[in-house]
C-alpha cells in the first residue's frame, strides 16, 4: 500500500453501486486541425459517474483530461476543434445533439465547471458579485437585488471573509485562493447535479488546497452532487475519489475503484505515477541515505505522431515486441477494474 493511503485523513464513504448514472460518456472522439496535422486529443474515451460519486481523472499534462471536460459542455472551440464522434448523456439526454438554447439551460445550471485558472476565467471588468449573480439571474430567474444577496451568501458559504464587502471586489483585488473560492461559488450557486473540477487546487499552497477540497466534499454531502475531479495529484485522488480513470495520450488505460487501483495498479503507467510519490516509511528507514524518487522516462508523445502499438510502449520498462505492434484492448481484469495492457496478467 502506498504512503498516500496511509496519510489519508479519514476513509471516504463508498457510493452504492446501484446508484443511478447521471453522466455517461461513450466512445468520445475529439479532434483538432492544426498546422502540424490532425490532433486526436480524445480517442474513443468512455466513462460514467453516478449520483453522489466522485470520479478522479488523472494523467500527465497533454493526456486529454481538460479537453474531455470541455467536450461534456460543448465548449471546444470549433474551428479548430471538433467532437467527431460519441455521445455525452446527462440523465439520459445526449448533450451533443441538443440545440444551443437547450444546452444553455443545462450548462452552468445542472452541470457546472470549475476552470483550471481562475485569473483567466474570471472577467477582470466585472466585480465578482456581478459574475456570480449573472448565473442566478439567468438560471434561477432572480431579480438583480435577490441575485446579489444570494451571491453574497455564496461567498459566505465558501468561507470568504467579509462577503458583503468582497462582493464588490474585482478579481485582481483578491488572492489566488480567494479567486478560486469565487470560481467555486459561481459553479455551485445553482446547486448543480454534476460538478466538473479541472485542477481546482493548481498553484495554491497546501493549506488552501486542503480547504478548497474540503469545501467541495462538503458541497457533495449536502447536495449529492456528482463530481468529476481532474488532477495530476495522486494524493488528491486517494483522499477524494471513489473511482479513478487513468488517461494517457487521449485514451483510457485503466479504471478502477480507488482502493483497488492503489493496491493493485494494473497498467505500467499507473505504476509509474504511484511510484513517483514520496514514501515516508521508506524515508524513515533509509538511515540517513538520500532516496531518489522513481520517474517515468521520456514524455507524453505528440498526438500528431503517435507511435505504433501501445502509446506508452516507448516509455514502458515492461514493453515487448507485441506492445510496439498493436494497441492492447481494454479488458476487465477484476470486477470493475479495467486495464489496457498486453502484460497485465504477467505483471500482476
Amino acid at each position: 500500500m502506498t504512503q498516500i493511503q496511509q496519510t489519508t485523513q479519514q476513509p471516504r464513504e463508498s457510493v452504492a453501486a446501484g446508484a443511478d448514472r447521471i453522466l455517461d460518456v461513450e466512445d468520445l472522439h475529439v479532434e483538432f486541425n492544426t498546422p502540424a496535422g490532425l490532433v486526436r486529443a480524445v480517442d474513443g474515451l468512455s466513462y460514467f459517474v453516478r449520483e453522489g460519486e466522485t470520479l478522479g481523472v488523472v494523467g500527465e499534462s497533454g493526456c486529454g483530461k481538460s479537453v474531455t471536460a470541455l467536450s461534456v459542455l460543448r465548449l471546444i472551440p470549433n474551428p479548430p476543434g471538433k467532437i467527431s464522434a460519441g455521445t455525452v448523456r446527462f440523465q439520459g439526454t445526449n448533450l451533443l445533439n441538443l440545440p444551443e438554447g437547450e444546452l444553455e439551460a443545462i450548462r452552468g445550471n445542472h452541470i457546472s465547471m470549475i476552470f483550471q485558472e481562475p485569473m483567466t476565467s474570471l472577467n477582470p471588468l466585472y466585480t465578482v458579485g456581478k459574475q456570480i449573480s449573472e448565473a442566478l439571474i439567468l438560471h434561477q430567474g432572480l431579480s438583480k437585488r435577490a441575485a446579489m444577496d444570494q451571491a453574497t451568501e455564496m461567498l459566505r458559504r465558501v468561507s470568504i471573509p467579509e462577503p458583503e464587502a468582497r462582493i464588490h471586489s474585482y478579481p485582481h483585488q483578491l488572492s489566488g485562493g480567494m479567486r478560486q473560492r469565487v470560481m467555486i461559488a459561481m459553479a455551485i450557486c445553482c446547486n448543480p447535479k454534476v460538478l466538473i473540477a479541472d485542477e481546482p487546487t493548481t498553484a495554491l499552497d497546501v493549506t488552501i488546497q486542503a480547504q478548497i477540497l474540503e469545501l467541495i466534499r462538503d458541497l457533495q454531502k449536502v447536495t449529492g452532487t456528482a463530481i468529476v475531479l481532474i488532477t495530476h495529484d495522486m494524493g488528491v485522488v486517494a483522499e477524494n475519489a471513489d473511482r479513478v480513470l487513468v488517461m494517457y495520450a487521449g485514451r483510457k488505460v485503466e479504471e478502477a475503484n480507488v482502493d483497488e487501483l492503489f493496491d493493485h495498479p494494473g497498467h505500467p503507467y499507473t505504476r509509474g505515477l504511484l511510484g513517483s510519490i514520496p514514501n515516508l516509511e521508506e524515508v524513515a528507514h533509509a538511515s540517513g541515505e538520500r532516496l531518489r524518487l522513481n520517474e517515468i522516462p521520456g514524455m507524453v508523445p505528440s498526438l500528431t505522431d503517435l507511435p505504433s502499438g501501445c502509446s506508452f510502449a516507448p516509455r514502458c520498462p515492461f514493453a515487448v515486441d507485441k506492445c510496439h505492434a498493436a494497441y492492447p484492448p481494454l479488458e476487465e481484469v477484476r470486477p470493475g477494474h479495467w486495464v489496457s495492457c498486453w502484460r497485465t496478467a504477467e505483471l500482476d
